[in-house]
């Protein structure tokens, strides 16, 4: 144990490294504070073990990690999250210092239970996207948003960082950077392209001041959008229409998407082109979704149901 250090302690060293890793991960993730909060508990408990074994966080290797886990059981899910509390806090301390060596990078990772992705119901889709007040700037710009991430399934980041000069209005169609930085077009909406062709006209212009962003969609300062933003307004707006907060994140529209276009006997192959699923595997999880729901339909008006 360190001089000047009591039991269960934590080093003012590690609490610096939890500080900033916590502020990092929330500028460029926008994590919950609930999930922010499991972080900063997953890492003191590390932090303090490691204490009692005269070792840092910084200084960790693998099998002090592994002897952690061992030390220290919890259930498999509570498992999941620690590791990757961890992994990503060592991978923040990698990509900033060059020369780190991740002591997590050779931990097997827990086996999780598959898990369906949430998704709402047609009905609240639609609620949410008449939230926003048209007859403001900002509403314009909100409404564009929701509409355009629920017709194209975009991820939360890819909807954010669309440039101006990814939309083509005349062909209906966007070009979309995803994972790895592969490109794909997905087609547009006739209604989701009227809401960005009313926020091009009316709302950016204002929010630009007179500049030239590259962003498609800005922020009150004229600045691209960023996913915290975005999760906001989404919150915001689900609460105005009475969905529950824990229920949606920007991540669900892009669940509702898929699992709507299945309903409706969308081709698996043709979603996993427009998810950008880089595997039909990563898709076909939401044929289990579908499933559920015609069980539910099933077992609700058939007769013998």
């Amino acid at each position: 144990m360190r001089e000047n250090e009591s039991p269960g302690s934590i080093a003012e060293a590690d609490q610096r490294s939890i500080a900033t890793f916590l502020e990092g991960v929330w500028s460029e993730d926008g994590l919950s504070d609930r999930t922010l909060d499991a972080y900063r508990r997953d890492l003191e408990g590390l932090a303090r073990w490691l204490a009692t074994r005269g070792r840092s966080l910084r200084d960790a290797r693998r099998e002090d990690l592994s002897a952690y886990h061992g030390a220290q059981p919890v259930a498999v899910r509570s498992l999941a999250r620690r590791q990757s509390a961890f992994r990503r806090f060592y991978g923040h301390l990698t990509r900033h210092e060059p020369g780190f060596e991740d002591p997590t990078r050779l931990i097997e990772r827990p086996k999780m239970p598959r898990s369906l992705p949430k998704a709402l119901a047609e009905r609240e889709i639609e609620a949410l996207l008449e939230a926003p007040d048209t007859g403001t700037t900002l509403g314009l710009r909100d409404k564009a948003m929701l509409e355009l991430m629920y017709a194209c399934g975009l991820r939360v980041s890819e909807l954010v960082e669309l440039p101006l000069a990814g939309l083509n209005p005349r062909q209906g169609v966007l070009r979309v950077t995803g994972k790895g930085g592969k490109d794909r077009l997905v087609p547009v909406g006739e209604m989701a392209l009227e809401r960005i062709e009313a926020y091009l006209r009316e709302a950016r212009p204002v929010l630009a001041r007179g500049r030239q962003p590259a962003a498609l969609f800005l922020s009150r300062r004229g600045e691209g959008m960023t996913r915290q933003m975005f999760w906001t307004l989404v919150k915001r707006y689900a609460v105005r229409v009475g969905i529950t907060p824990k229920r949606i994140s920007p991540h669900v529209l892009r669940h509702s998407f898929a699992t709507h276009l299945l309903n409706h006997g969308a081709d698996l192959r043709a979603l996993q082109m427009l998810l950008g699923h880089s595997a039909l595997s990563t898709t076909q999880i939401y044929t289990l979704v579908a499933k559920e729901g015609l069980k539910r339909l099933h077992a609700q008006h058939h007769p013998r149901g």
